[in-house]
Protein backbone atom coordinates (compact mmCIF):
# COMPACT_ATOMS: atom_id res chain seq x y z
CA UNK A 1 0.00 0.00 0.00
CA UNK A 2 2.89 2.35 -0.80
CA UNK A 3 0.63 4.65 -2.86
CA UNK A 4 -1.73 5.28 0.07
CA UNK A 5 -0.74 8.44 1.98
CA UNK A 6 -0.12 8.17 5.70
CA UNK A 7 -3.03 9.42 7.86
CA UNK A 8 -1.24 12.63 8.87
CA UNK A 9 0.77 13.44 5.77
CA UNK A 10 0.83 17.22 5.35
CA UNK A 11 0.32 17.96 9.06
CA UNK A 12 3.12 19.99 10.66
CA UNK A 13 3.65 20.03 14.44
CA UNK A 14 5.72 22.26 16.71
CA UNK A 15 6.78 20.37 19.83
CA UNK A 16 8.19 22.74 22.43
CA UNK A 17 7.30 20.56 25.42
CA UNK A 18 9.78 18.77 27.68
CA UNK A 19 9.97 15.28 29.12
CA UNK A 20 7.28 12.85 28.05
CA UNK A 21 3.53 13.62 27.97
CA UNK A 22 3.07 16.35 25.35
CA UNK A 23 6.20 15.26 23.42
CA UNK A 24 4.77 11.74 23.22
CA UNK A 25 1.53 13.11 21.78
CA UNK A 26 3.58 14.87 19.11
CA UNK A 27 5.60 11.69 18.59
CA UNK A 28 2.47 9.64 17.93
CA UNK A 29 1.48 12.12 15.23
CA UNK A 30 4.96 11.81 13.74
CA UNK A 31 4.70 8.04 13.57
CA UNK A 32 1.71 8.42 11.26
CA UNK A 33 3.14 10.96 8.85
CA UNK A 34 3.16 14.36 10.54
CA UNK A 35 6.30 16.49 10.33
CA UNK A 36 7.31 17.15 13.94
CA UNK A 37 9.67 20.04 14.69
CA UNK A 38 11.17 19.77 18.17
CA UNK A 39 11.99 23.17 19.71
CA UNK A 40 14.89 22.94 22.18
CA UNK A 41 16.81 25.39 24.32
CA UNK A 42 20.11 26.37 22.66
CA UNK A 43 23.16 24.51 24.03
CA UNK A 44 21.22 22.74 26.83
CA UNK A 45 18.55 21.00 24.77
CA UNK A 46 15.55 19.12 26.12
CA UNK A 47 16.07 17.73 29.68
CA UNK A 48 14.93 14.35 28.33
CA UNK A 49 18.34 14.11 26.67
CA UNK A 50 19.73 13.56 30.18
CA UNK A 51 16.91 11.40 31.59
CA UNK A 52 17.33 7.65 31.91
CA UNK A 53 20.13 5.28 30.88
CA UNK A 54 22.91 7.25 29.17
CA UNK A 55 24.28 6.49 25.72
CA UNK A 56 27.62 8.03 26.61
CA UNK A 57 29.00 8.09 23.08
CA UNK A 58 26.43 10.67 21.95
CA UNK A 59 25.83 12.68 25.13
CA UNK A 60 22.16 11.67 25.31
CA UNK A 61 20.08 8.82 26.73
CA UNK A 62 18.26 5.85 25.30
CA UNK A 63 15.05 7.44 26.55
CA UNK A 64 15.73 10.39 24.27
CA UNK A 65 16.50 8.14 21.30
CA UNK A 66 13.21 6.30 21.79
CA UNK A 67 10.84 9.12 22.75
CA UNK A 68 12.13 11.77 20.32
CA UNK A 69 11.80 9.40 17.36
CA UNK A 70 10.87 10.85 13.96
CA UNK A 71 11.45 14.45 15.11
CA UNK A 72 13.51 17.30 13.69
CA UNK A 73 15.49 19.25 16.29
CA UNK A 74 15.82 23.03 16.12
CA UNK A 75 17.16 25.31 18.83
CA UNK A 76 15.34 28.49 19.84
CA UNK A 77 15.31 30.63 22.98
CA UNK A 78 11.67 31.60 23.45
CA UNK A 79 12.56 33.88 26.35
CA UNK A 80 14.21 36.36 24.00
CA UNK A 81 12.02 38.72 21.96
CA UNK A 82 13.70 37.69 18.70
CA UNK A 83 13.24 34.04 19.59
CA UNK A 84 9.56 34.66 20.32
CA UNK A 85 9.19 36.46 16.98
CA UNK A 86 10.70 33.47 15.14
CA UNK A 87 8.35 31.16 17.00
CA UNK A 88 5.40 33.25 15.83
CA UNK A 89 6.61 32.83 12.25
CA UNK A 90 6.76 29.08 12.79
CA UNK A 91 3.29 29.05 14.36
CA UNK A 92 1.91 30.59 11.17
CA UNK A 93 3.27 27.63 9.18
CA UNK A 94 2.07 24.73 11.33
CA UNK A 95 -1.14 22.94 12.21
CA UNK A 96 -0.37 21.93 15.81
CA UNK A 97 1.61 23.29 18.77
CA UNK A 98 2.37 21.06 21.78
CA UNK A 99 3.47 22.64 25.07
CA UNK A 100 3.61 21.62 28.73
CA UNK A 101 4.78 24.67 30.64
CA UNK A 102 3.03 25.84 33.77
CA UNK A 103 -0.09 27.86 32.94
CA UNK A 104 0.84 31.47 32.24
CA UNK A 105 4.43 30.82 31.07
CA UNK A 106 3.62 30.96 27.35
CA UNK A 107 1.61 34.13 27.96
CA UNK A 108 4.59 35.59 29.83
CA UNK A 109 6.66 35.13 26.66
CA UNK A 110 3.93 36.71 24.51
CA UNK A 111 3.10 33.31 23.02
CA UNK A 112 -0.19 32.46 24.70
CA UNK A 113 -3.19 30.94 22.97
CA UNK A 114 -4.84 34.27 22.10
CA UNK A 115 -1.67 35.49 20.39
CA UNK A 116 -1.03 32.29 18.43
CA UNK A 117 -4.67 31.88 17.45
CA UNK A 118 -4.69 35.42 16.03
CA UNK A 119 -1.67 34.50 13.92
CA UNK A 120 -3.12 31.16 12.81
CA UNK A 121 -6.90 30.89 13.38
CA UNK A 122 -6.92 27.18 12.38
CA UNK A 123 -4.22 26.26 14.91
CA UNK A 124 -4.62 23.36 17.35
CA UNK A 125 -2.67 23.70 20.60
CA UNK A 126 -2.13 20.92 23.12
CA UNK A 127 -1.55 22.28 26.62
CA UNK A 128 -0.48 19.64 29.14
CA UNK A 129 0.26 20.67 32.73
CA UNK A 130 0.25 19.09 36.15
CA UNK A 131 -3.21 20.33 37.14
CA UNK A 132 -4.63 21.90 33.97
CA UNK A 133 -5.12 25.50 32.89
CA UNK A 134 -7.81 26.26 35.49
CA UNK A 135 -8.54 25.50 39.15
CA UNK A 136 -6.86 26.41 42.45
CA UNK A 137 -3.87 24.11 41.79
CA UNK A 138 -3.24 25.27 38.22
CA UNK A 139 0.13 26.92 38.88
CA UNK A 140 1.57 24.07 40.96
CA UNK A 141 4.35 21.94 39.44
CA UNK A 142 3.43 18.42 38.49
CA UNK A 143 5.13 15.23 37.34
CA UNK A 144 3.88 11.72 36.76
CA UNK A 145 4.48 10.62 40.35
CA UNK A 146 2.44 13.59 41.54
CA UNK A 147 -0.31 12.71 39.06
CA UNK A 148 -0.40 9.10 40.28
CA UNK A 149 -0.86 10.34 43.84
CA UNK A 150 -3.36 13.13 43.16
CA UNK A 151 -5.35 11.07 40.65
CA UNK A 152 -5.94 8.20 43.10
CA UNK A 153 -3.75 5.46 41.60
CA UNK A 154 -0.94 5.38 44.16
CA UNK A 155 -3.44 4.81 47.00
CA UNK A 156 -4.52 1.59 45.26
CA UNK A 157 -1.02 0.24 44.63
CA UNK A 158 0.82 -2.05 47.05
CA UNK A 159 0.16 -4.64 49.74
CA UNK A 160 -2.98 -4.34 51.85
CA UNK A 161 -1.16 -3.12 54.96
CA UNK A 162 1.80 -1.58 53.17
CA UNK A 163 2.62 1.90 51.92
CA UNK A 164 1.30 3.27 48.61
CA UNK A 165 3.69 2.33 45.82
CA UNK A 166 4.63 3.57 42.37
CA UNK A 167 2.57 1.62 39.80
CA UNK A 168 5.48 0.19 37.80
CA UNK A 169 6.80 2.94 35.53
CA UNK A 170 7.24 6.26 37.30
CA UNK A 171 6.24 7.85 33.96
CA UNK A 172 2.94 5.99 33.50
CA UNK A 173 0.81 9.15 33.75
CA UNK A 174 3.02 10.83 31.16
CA UNK A 175 2.47 8.04 28.65
CA UNK A 176 -1.27 7.85 29.25
CA UNK A 177 -1.51 11.63 28.93
CA UNK A 178 0.47 11.45 25.70
CA UNK A 179 -2.13 9.11 24.23
CA UNK A 180 -5.04 11.28 25.40
CA UNK A 181 -3.20 14.34 24.13
CA UNK A 182 -2.83 12.81 20.67
CA UNK A 183 -6.52 11.91 20.72
CA UNK A 184 -7.45 15.47 21.64
CA UNK A 185 -5.28 16.86 18.84
CA UNK A 186 -6.87 14.57 16.25
CA UNK A 187 -10.37 15.54 17.35
CA UNK A 188 -9.49 19.23 17.19
CA UNK A 189 -7.79 18.82 13.81
CA UNK A 190 -10.99 17.39 12.40
CA UNK A 191 -12.87 20.53 13.47
CA UNK A 192 -10.09 22.72 12.10
CA UNK A 193 -10.16 20.96 8.74
CA UNK A 194 -13.95 20.95 8.36
CA UNK A 195 -14.93 24.24 10.01
CA UNK A 196 -11.71 26.28 9.92
CA UNK A 197 -11.90 26.75 13.69
CA UNK A 198 -8.81 26.29 15.83
CA UNK A 199 -8.84 25.45 19.53
CA UNK A 200 -6.64 24.36 22.40
CA UNK A 201 -6.72 21.03 24.22
CA UNK A 202 -6.44 21.45 28.01
CA UNK A 203 -5.14 18.28 29.68
CA UNK A 204 -4.04 17.87 33.30
CA UNK A 205 -1.51 15.11 33.90
CA UNK A 206 -3.61 13.51 36.63
CA UNK A 207 -6.84 13.40 34.62
CA UNK A 208 -6.14 10.31 32.47
CA UNK A 209 -5.12 8.50 35.70
CA UNK A 210 -8.39 9.44 37.38
CA UNK A 211 -10.32 8.36 34.27
CA UNK A 212 -8.92 4.81 34.48
CA UNK A 213 -9.93 3.84 38.03
CA UNK A 214 -12.53 1.17 37.19
CA UNK A 215 -15.73 1.85 39.18
CA UNK A 216 -13.98 3.79 41.95
CA UNK A 217 -15.84 7.05 41.28
CA UNK A 218 -19.43 5.78 40.90
CA UNK A 219 -18.99 3.25 43.73
CA UNK A 220 -17.97 5.99 46.15
CA UNK A 221 -20.68 8.36 44.94
CA UNK A 222 -23.39 5.72 45.34
CA UNK A 223 -22.24 3.76 48.38
CA UNK A 224 -19.37 5.64 50.02
CA UNK A 225 -16.92 2.82 49.27
CA UNK A 226 -13.25 3.82 49.59
CA UNK A 227 -11.24 1.08 47.96
CA UNK A 228 -7.77 0.55 49.41
CA UNK A 229 -4.71 -1.42 48.41
CA UNK A 230 -5.47 -5.01 47.50
CA UNK A 231 -2.05 -6.59 47.26
CA UNK A 232 -1.74 -9.47 44.83
CA UNK A 233 -5.47 -9.75 44.09
CA UNK A 234 -8.53 -7.61 43.46
CA UNK A 235 -11.91 -7.08 45.08
CA UNK A 236 -13.81 -7.62 41.80
CA UNK A 237 -12.86 -11.19 40.88
CA UNK A 238 -11.20 -14.27 42.34
CA UNK A 239 -8.76 -15.83 41.68
CA UNK A 240 -7.43 -12.78 39.93
CA UNK A 241 -3.86 -11.92 40.83
CA UNK A 242 -0.22 -12.95 40.92
CA UNK A 243 0.93 -16.37 42.08
CA UNK A 244 4.37 -17.83 42.72
CA UNK A 245 5.65 -20.72 40.66
CA UNK A 246 8.66 -22.89 41.44
CA UNK A 247 10.91 -20.41 39.59
CA UNK A 248 9.01 -17.12 39.23
CA UNK A 249 5.57 -15.55 39.05
CA UNK A 250 2.46 -15.79 36.89
CA UNK A 251 -0.73 -13.77 36.57
CA UNK A 252 -4.02 -15.68 36.59
CA UNK A 253 -7.32 -13.93 35.84
CA UNK A 254 -10.62 -15.73 36.32
CA UNK A 255 -13.12 -12.93 35.79
CA UNK A 256 -16.24 -15.12 35.60
CA UNK A 257 -17.62 -18.47 36.74
CA UNK A 258 -16.91 -20.24 33.48
CA UNK A 259 -13.22 -19.35 33.62
CA UNK A 260 -12.99 -20.57 37.20
CA UNK A 261 -14.61 -23.84 36.16
CA UNK A 262 -11.81 -24.32 33.60
CA UNK A 263 -9.23 -23.56 36.28
CA UNK A 264 -10.81 -26.03 38.70
CA UNK A 265 -10.59 -28.77 36.07
CA UNK A 266 -6.97 -27.78 35.35
CA UNK A 267 -6.18 -28.13 39.06
CA UNK A 268 -7.96 -31.50 38.89
CA UNK A 269 -10.41 -30.41 41.55
CA UNK A 270 -13.60 -29.81 39.51
CA UNK A 271 -15.68 -29.86 42.69
CA UNK A 272 -14.28 -26.41 43.53
CA UNK A 273 -16.55 -24.96 40.83
CA UNK A 274 -19.79 -26.44 42.17
CA UNK A 275 -22.47 -24.17 43.71
CA UNK A 276 -21.77 -25.76 47.11
CA UNK A 277 -18.13 -24.59 47.00
CA UNK A 278 -16.81 -21.66 44.95
CA UNK A 279 -18.81 -21.88 41.74
CA UNK A 280 -20.10 -18.29 41.89
CA UNK A 281 -18.22 -15.01 42.00
CA UNK A 282 -19.76 -13.95 45.35
CA UNK A 283 -18.76 -17.28 46.89
CA UNK A 284 -15.18 -16.90 45.70
CA UNK A 285 -14.94 -13.29 46.85
CA UNK A 286 -16.31 -14.21 50.28
CA UNK A 287 -13.68 -16.93 50.55
CA UNK A 288 -10.88 -15.32 48.55
CA UNK A 289 -8.16 -16.25 51.03
CA UNK A 290 -9.01 -19.95 50.80
CA UNK A 291 -9.40 -19.88 47.00
CA UNK A 292 -6.11 -18.05 46.47
CA UNK A 293 -4.33 -20.46 48.82
CA UNK A 294 -5.56 -23.45 46.80
CA UNK A 295 -4.36 -21.85 43.56
CA UNK A 296 -1.05 -20.85 45.10
CA UNK A 297 -0.41 -24.36 46.35
CA UNK A 298 -1.00 -25.65 42.83
CA UNK A 299 1.14 -23.09 40.95
CA UNK A 300 4.14 -23.73 43.21
CA UNK A 301 4.34 -27.26 41.87
CA UNK A 302 5.28 -26.13 38.33
CA UNK A 303 7.79 -23.91 36.60
CA UNK A 304 6.49 -20.72 35.04
CA UNK A 305 6.93 -21.97 31.46
CA UNK A 306 5.23 -25.28 32.15
CA UNK A 307 2.36 -23.65 34.01
CA UNK A 308 1.71 -21.09 31.26
CA UNK A 309 1.72 -23.82 28.60
CA UNK A 310 -0.50 -26.08 30.71
CA UNK A 311 -3.05 -23.30 31.24
CA UNK A 312 -3.01 -22.32 27.57
CA UNK A 313 -3.94 -25.87 26.59
CA UNK A 314 -6.93 -25.67 28.95
CA UNK A 315 -8.03 -22.13 28.02
CA UNK A 316 -7.21 -20.71 31.45
CA UNK A 317 -6.06 -17.03 31.34
CA UNK A 318 -2.46 -17.12 32.55
CA UNK A 319 0.77 -15.31 31.66
CA UNK A 320 4.27 -15.06 33.02
CA UNK A 321 5.15 -11.90 34.92
CA UNK A 322 7.81 -10.92 32.41
CA UNK A 323 11.05 -9.08 32.94
CA UNK A 324 12.31 -6.98 30.04
CA UNK A 325 14.78 -9.78 29.30
CA UNK A 326 11.88 -12.19 28.88
CA UNK A 327 10.06 -9.67 26.68
CA UNK A 328 13.01 -9.67 24.29
CA UNK A 329 12.98 -13.48 24.18
CA UNK A 330 9.24 -14.00 23.81
CA UNK A 331 8.19 -15.50 20.44
CA UNK A 332 4.76 -13.82 20.48
CA UNK A 333 6.27 -10.35 20.93
CA UNK A 334 8.66 -11.17 18.09
CA UNK A 335 5.82 -12.38 15.86
CA UNK A 336 3.81 -9.22 16.56
CA UNK A 337 6.91 -7.10 15.84
CA UNK A 338 6.37 -5.16 19.04
CA UNK A 339 10.03 -4.13 19.06
CA UNK A 340 11.82 -2.41 16.20
CA UNK A 341 15.57 -2.02 15.72
CA UNK A 342 17.10 0.96 13.91
CA UNK A 343 20.71 1.67 12.99
CA UNK A 344 22.38 4.64 14.70
CA UNK A 345 25.47 6.17 13.10
CA UNK A 346 27.50 5.96 16.30
CA UNK A 347 25.73 3.46 18.58
CA UNK A 348 24.88 0.85 15.97
CA UNK A 349 21.61 -1.10 16.44
CA UNK A 350 19.14 0.52 18.85
CA UNK A 351 15.89 -1.26 19.77
CA UNK A 352 12.77 0.70 20.72
CA UNK A 353 9.04 -0.07 21.13
CA UNK A 354 7.18 -0.31 17.84
CA UNK A 355 4.33 1.94 16.70
CA UNK A 356 0.83 1.65 18.14
CA UNK A 357 -1.89 1.27 17.08
CA UNK A 358 -1.36 -1.09 14.15
CA UNK A 359 -3.16 0.01 10.96
CA UNK A 360 -3.62 -2.57 8.21
CA UNK A 361 -3.31 -0.23 5.22
CA UNK A 362 -1.42 2.86 6.43
CA UNK A 363 0.80 1.69 9.30
CA UNK A 364 2.94 4.10 11.26
CA UNK A 365 6.71 3.89 11.18
CA UNK A 366 9.72 4.70 13.30
CA UNK A 367 11.89 6.32 10.68
CA UNK A 368 14.57 7.93 12.82
CA UNK A 369 15.76 7.90 16.41
CA UNK A 370 15.95 11.00 18.62
CA UNK A 371 17.91 13.66 16.68
CA UNK A 372 21.11 15.51 17.49
CA UNK A 373 20.57 18.94 19.04
CA UNK A 374 19.82 21.57 16.40
CA UNK A 375 20.38 19.18 13.51
CA UNK A 376 17.44 20.65 11.54
CA UNK A 377 18.13 24.34 12.16
CA UNK A 378 19.07 25.04 8.55
CA UNK A 379 16.28 22.88 7.15
CA UNK A 380 13.58 24.70 9.14
CA UNK A 381 14.88 28.24 9.50
CA UNK A 382 16.28 28.59 5.99
CA UNK A 383 14.09 26.13 4.11
CA UNK A 384 10.75 26.89 5.78
CA UNK A 385 11.08 30.48 6.99
CA UNK A 386 13.56 31.73 4.39
CA UNK A 387 16.08 33.16 6.87
CA UNK A 388 19.30 33.93 4.99
CA UNK A 389 22.77 32.69 5.91
CA UNK A 390 23.95 36.01 7.35
CA UNK A 391 20.94 36.26 9.66
CA UNK A 392 21.36 32.59 10.65
CA UNK A 393 24.95 33.30 11.69
CA UNK A 394 23.86 36.30 13.74
CA UNK A 395 21.12 34.30 15.43
CA UNK A 396 23.56 31.56 16.37
CA UNK A 397 26.23 33.94 17.65
CA UNK A 398 23.70 35.79 19.81
CA UNK A 399 22.38 32.56 21.35
CA UNK A 400 18.84 32.89 19.95
CA UNK A 401 19.27 29.55 18.15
Amino acid sequence: MTDVPKPLDGIRVLDLATFIAAPMAAGILGEFGAEVIKIEQPKAGDPLRRFGVPADEIGATYCWLSEARNKKSVTLDLRRPEGADIFKQLAAEVDVVCENFRPGKMEEWGLGWDTLCAINPRLVMLRVSGYGQTGPNATRPGFARIAHAFGGLSHLTGEVDGPPLTPGSTSLADYISGVYGALGILLALRVSEHAGVGQYVDLALYEPVLRMLDDLIPAYAAKGIVRGRQGLGTSNACPHGHFRTSDGWVAIACTNDRMFERLARAIQQPELATPERFGTTPARLNNSGEVDAIVQGWTLQMTTDNLVAYCAERDVPCAAVNTVEQIFADPHIAARQNLVTLAHDILGPVTVPAVLPRLSETPGVVGTLGPALGSSNEDIYTGLLGIDAEHMTALKESGVI
